[in-house]
């Protein structure tokens, strides 16, 4: 994880194996809840917990001591080209996240509630 990062733990269920996984991720506070993104470090494919989250979105995090049921939203057009902005503005390695992978990376925005 990059320096000086705010990070989240994400829970959510295997979609093939029905387990319950957590894994931490940086964040970023974005009006209406919390973004995270799927860069898996830029490699080609995505990681295993935005699948999981594609199949179940609604999922649970911890930020410090709150734990919160979420629903997750994947950002699509203008409302992905702003918060991925957002994202690169705050942390610039995930632009280099970006040129070294042939996939968009997903961002998703995490709704309370």
């Amino acid at each position: 994880m990059m320096r000086g990062f705010k990070v989240l733990l994400l829970t959510t269920t295997g979609r093939r194996s029905g387990k319950v996984r957590t894994t931490p991720l940086g964040l970023f506070e974005h009006p209406g809840g919390y973004l995270i993104v799927a860069s898996n470090g830029g490699r080609p494919v995505h990681p295993a917990w935005y699948l999981n989250l594609e199949k179940n979105p609604h999922v649970t995090i911890q930020v410090m001591d709150k734990v919160i049921p979420v629903t997750a939203e994947v950002l699509s057009g203008e409302a992905r080209a702003k918060a991925w902005q957002e994202v690169i503005r705050s942390a610039p390695a995930y632009a280099a996240y970006e040129q070294r992978t042939p996939r968009q990376i997903p961002v998703i925005l995490l709704r309370p509630g």
